[in-house]
């Protein structure tokens, strides 16, 4: 049996989550920013299906980037150098979290519904949940959302519905985060998709002291402008 949480509840520590299914530490109490900040301070994160408790993850191994470890591809370095493409921040939050939301081939349903779109959008406006997003032709094509805490990023979604446009935008965040000394992104748990990228696994032991580390940093509040031009 996994804690039931109340609002006012703590979280239990990390190592009583459970082995299968890998991490599930919780359940219960709410999406407030309060909640969720607490909750990626200690690396926990929310996911759970529309109409079901909330439900708290922490797994073991954690999947994780780290800014300097970044692999572009050849085919990916030409189509970042040809392609004719903008990138923006934090220009259309709202927009991309529904896009990441939107279903996929092979995917029943969603785990990105109102209740978590309403909760990530408020910590956005409060200058802590941020998108990056591609943008061709006036369009919104690709990108994706998470939270900066300190010098960490917690990678939450993302979205293309043109060939390569999530990837463009995940070179660019990863690139200016590495400029600003961010020293992790949590990619939560193992895609082939993000090991293609140099995302690996590490214990969630090494994640936590990390993390730890990393939000010690002073908040980096506010909207995001990259500061050197990522289309050059």
């Amino acid at each position: 049996m996994i804690p039931l949480l109340t609002v006012n509840s703590l979280f239990p520590p990390l190592q009583e989550a459970l082995i299968e299914p890998n991490g599930l530490l919780a359940a219960g109490a709410d999406l407030s920013p309060q909640r969720l900040l607490s909750a990626y301070r200690q690396g926990i994160f929310p996911w759970f299906n529309a109409g079901e408790p909330i439900l708290w993850w922490s797994p073991d191994p954690r999947m994780v980037l780290f800014p300097d470890e970044l692999k572009v591809s050849r085919s990916l370095n030409k189509t970042l150098k040809k392609t004719p493409y903008i990138i923006r921040t934090d220009y259309a939050f709202h927009q991309v979290m529904h896009a990441c939301a939107a279903p996929r081939k092979g995917q029943e349903g969603t785990w990105i519904h109102p209740e978590m779109i309403a909760a990530y959008t408020t910590l956005h406006e409060i200058g802590l949940a941020h998108s990056v997003e591609t943008w061709m032709n006036g369009k919104l094509v690709g990108g994706l959302y998470g939270i900066a805490l300190g010098k960490m990023f917690f990678g939450e979604s993302m979205f293309s519905c043109a060939t390569d446009a999530s990837k463009i935008a995940l070179v660019h965040l990863v690139r200016q985060l590495e400029c600003w000394g961010f020293g992790m992104i949590d990619c939560q748990t193992k895609t082939p998709h993000l090991a293609s990228f140099g995302a690996r696994e590490i214990p969630r032991s090494g994640f936590s002291q990390k993390l730890s580390e990393l939000v010690t940093y002073p908040e980096p509040a506010g909207k995001w402008h990259f500061d050197y031009e990522p289309n050059k």
